[in-house]
């Protein structure tokens, strides 16, 4: 480990996530634009979206089961090569099936670099895993926050949407090249010994692949939520792409501070209390109005903050067998789940906007109709009902969560701790 610069690759891993989360801010802050240019409804931007969630469970899950047989720098180099041609295509897109493929690219781009650095942010800091897993994932709420911001400011002087896709480039570049000048260690489980047979069988635990179910909930109610900000409330406030840096800004600041909190109650404790304030926070987003919102925003940010890193967390702490392959599939299973509820709700917020339309409407002509016409203003209402409707239909997985990790804080108090694996000597 001599030759291992820790702190670099620390550092390198977190601009990979920056610019995986660079993807999410800034086509959160292009979808309106992309759907008036290529005259796409929601279920077609719900599916173009989800596409990064599909490329990303299938990048994760296929790096988790081969990371330790190429090693974490192949993934990497890979996952910058993806990044590089998916952030080109959507420049040059010219429509739907352009889009399609240039963000199935990201995704999976972003798929690899989490398949890749959860299991070298662990193995790197095996003493303190949840920690540092907090503080490696705050550079995805991080990339969030500069990337609406990115999109807010370079509309405000008339930038093109092509050129705020352009801005990834910058960390890409610096990224990829950072990772191919540095040597990387093995993975703790291949380090300890730990063989196949025993990583497959502990994948099988009960409490991993309820674990897992869990993760589907926490992805929805994080991801989905986000993503979808800026079309849900565009028509409730002028600035509506800046509720979402507020939720980023929030999980930022949680994950940095976030030593104190995990070491006082645990991972499952606090995905309990993230599961609380997550409900309540979609519950105000839902309920109040005006400025208001942004005050529901930040609850709703403190409550998401926690819930992927302390997920990924909670693996490699109490289940560090299941190895690489085991976080990568809790990641692999979130990422799945929000894909699938993409388009669910997608073609859901479609009806909805339908039902609040004249009969026979056609919501691309209301969509693309000119600012200030009966067509354009009865479009504005349709979305400011709709938007709530879609967010009181989420609400109900929070809710369940707190369930679920309500049940999980009471059975880890009378489990025994896990082991922590040990590097075969020599």
């Amino acid at each position: 480990m001599s030759t291992i610069q820790r702190n670099k690759l620390f550092t390198a891993s977190c601009l990979a996530l920056l610019v995986t989360s660079l993807s999410f801010g800034i086509r959160a802050g292009i979808m309106g634009d992309l759907g008036v240019k290529f005259h796409l409804n929601a279920s077609e931007l719900g599916t173009i979206t989800a596409t990064a969630f599909w490329g990303f469970p299938l990048a994760i899950i296929i790096g988790g089961f081969i990371v330790d047989a190429i090693g974490m720098k192949k993934l990497l180099v890979l996952a910058f090569i993806f990044h590089l041609i998916g952030i080109l295509l959507t420049i040059f897109a010219n429509g739907y099936w352009t889009l399609f493929l240039s963000t199935l690219l990201i995704g999976i781009a972003n798929g690899t670099v989490e398949a890749a650095c959860n299991p070298l942010v662990a193995s790197l800091f095996t003493d303190n895993k949840t920690t540092k897993l907090n503080h490696f994932h705050l550079w995805f709420p991080a990339g969030i926050v500069i990337g609406t911001l990115v999109v807010f400011l370079l509309n405000k002087v008339g930038v093109s949407w092509q050129v705020e896709v352009g801005t990834m480039l910058i960390p890409t570049a610096v990224y990829g090249y950072l990772f191919s000048k540095l040597e990387f260690p093995v993975t703790e489980r291949v380090a300890a010994g730990v063989t196949n047979s025993e990583m497959y069988r502990s994948l099988l635990n009960p409490l991993f692949l309820f674990m897992v179910l869990c993760m589907f909930g926490t992805a929805i109610t994080e991801l989905f939520t986000n993503q979808w900000i800026a079309v849900l409330f565009k028509t409730v406030t002028d600035n509506a792409i800046l509720i979402l840096t507020f939720v980023a800004s929030v999980q930022v600041l949680g994950r940095a501070f976030a030593s104190p909190i995990v070491h006082r109650f645990a991972p499952q404790g606090v995905l309990l209390f993230s599961a609380i304030l997550s409900a309540l926070g979609i519950y105000l987003l839902i309920t109040l109005h005006g400025s208001a919102i942004f005050g529901a925003a930040i609850i709703f940010g403190l409550g998401v903050a926690f819930f992927w890193p302390c997920m990924i967390g909670f693996v490699a702490e109490n289940l560090p067998k299941t190895g690489a392959v085991g976080l990568n599939l809790i990641g692999g299973a979130g990422m799945f789940a929000v894909s699938l509820y993409m388009i669910l709700m997608g073609g859901y917020y479609d009806n909805l906007m339908l039902k609040k339309l004249p009969d026979g409407a056609s919501l691309d002509a209301y969509r693309s109709a000119a600012a200030g016409t009966d067509m354009a203003k009865a479009f504005d209402q349709a979305m400011t009902a709709s938007g709530p409707e879609v967010l009181h239909s989420t609400l109900a997985i929070p809710c369940v969560l707190i369930i679920a990790f309500a049940g999980l804080v009471f059975f880890m108090r009378n489990r025994k701790k896990a082991d922590s694996l040990t590097p075969i000597a020599g």
